[in-house]
């Protein structure tokens, strides 16, 4: 992987705990993604979630409309819209327009829907939120891609449907589908010829179906005509970095246990180990799900999800807020500073020239001596010259 650049991002939820000013953590969310934007980061992705009151942005395309005005060059995508709860035209057109106003800047991520408890309050049964996933996909690809399509099922209708603007980004806007443990993920992106965006990669389940999941993508892909891109695999990882693992761990008594209180007692999803704070850390980190550390610690997660997936285009840090503001920026500076080069070889060539010039060191040093000499000789030659000339 280090001989290719393997980009880098967040997934961005978020996860903000309800003793806070709601208010201020969105619009720390934002300054997140400029700080990211500054240190060269790819992508940052923005959830859509309406219950539970840690997870509070509810639509991301106002968000991404927003920094995509505040940031130059990273990417921004849905991380990920709902596709259940939308009617498939309507969510078209604002991905459309979001793909001209971030000059192709926007990314399309689409699930199911993460928590069963927003299902329950719009009636919608959790068991049919994967089959609505993949039907709305069939119709939102043509209808980004600029065809006109008709479609009539149990929830939606599309009578000679089409957008009223073409693609900016050829042939449509890049679109990623959201897994888990699940396979449905992995088997409608590649039914559709999509990018695969494996949230829980870190999780005992998630890991060990990393290479499934992408056989899966990868046959289906083939059965439908498509072919499977690796570079469009993104996986998803809590990470907290400090200069040393003493300080990661200080770090993180600021927050963790909260976020450990959500997943435990609140989201329906397995993230959250029992036990106190110390014995909480321990199995974060003894487990694989999470990193709490050093740079070195986070480039061996990165080396362990290479192996375990065979290759992947992006890995997102999964958004949390563990540590007090100023020590999360440094996490992401630290990540930028220290991890990021490792993975994408911008420093192979500052290290060829470095070797280049100090095994030839001892030429260049006598060369370097020889010019010096033969400049004090030529001094010396002039004063001669003007002493016999007085």
């Amino acid at each position: 992987m280090s001989e290719t650049r393997l980009r880098f991002g967040a997934f961005i939820a978020p996860f903000h705990p309800v003793d806070e000013n709601p208010t201020r953590a969105i619009e720390r969310d934002m300054e997140l993604v400029c700080w990211m934007d500054e240190l060269g980061y790819d992508e940052a992705w923005i959830g859509e979630h309406h219950s539970g009151g840690y997870e509070i942005i509810a639509s991301p395309e106002l968000f991404i409309a927003a920094a995509a005005e505040r940031t130059r060059h990273i990417r921004l995508g849905t991380g990920v819209s709902s596709l259940p709860y939308h009617h498939p035209l309507m969510l078209a057109d604002r991905i459309m327009q979001l793909d001209h106003m971030t000059r192709g800047r926007v990314m399309f991520g689409v699930g199911p829907g993460a928590l069963p408890s927003d299902a329950f309050m719009m009636g919608i049964e959790v068991a049919k939120q994967r089959d609505r996933m993949d039907e709305a996909i069939g119709v939102l690809v043509p209808l980004l891609s600029g065809e006109t399509v008709s479609h009539e099922c149990e929830w939606f209708t599309l009578s000679e449907a089409r957008l009223q603007l073409r693609p900016y980004t050829e042939p449509h806007v890049e679109i990623c589908v959201a897994s888990q443990v699940s396979p449905s993920g992995a088997r409608a992106a590649g039914k559709h010829g999509l990018g695969l965006l494996s949230i829980g990669a870190t999780t005992t389940g998630g890991f060990n179906a990393l290479a499934a999941n992408w056989q899966i993508c990868a046959d289906k892909a083939t059965e439908y005509g498509h072919e499977a891109d690796r570079s469009q695999w993104r996986l998803v990882a809590p990470m907290h970095i400090a200069e040393t693992r003493e300080q990661a761990i200080e770090d993180v008594r600021f927050g963790l246990e909260k976020w450990l209180y959500y997943f435990q007692e609140v989201a329906a999803l397995p993230l959250a180990p029992a036990g106190d704070f110390e014995g909480a850390v321990e199995a974060l980190t003894s487990s694989g799900l999470a990193v709490i550390g050093d740079p070195d610690d986070a480039t061996a997660q990165l080396e362990r999800l290479e192996q375990q997936s065979g290759g992947f285009g992006a890995l997102l840090l999964m958004d949390h807020n563990w540590a007090p503001w100023a020590r999360k920026k440094r996490s992401y500076e630290l990540i930028a500073n220290y991890v990021m080069p490792r993975f994408q070889g911008t420093n192979a060539p500052r290290e060829s020239s470095m070797k280049w010039a100090a095994s030839n060191r001892p030429t260049f040093m006598g060369a370097m001596g020889n010019a010096i000499n033969a400049e004090i000789q030529k001094h010396v030659a002039e004063q001669q010259e003007k002493t016999k000339g007085s």
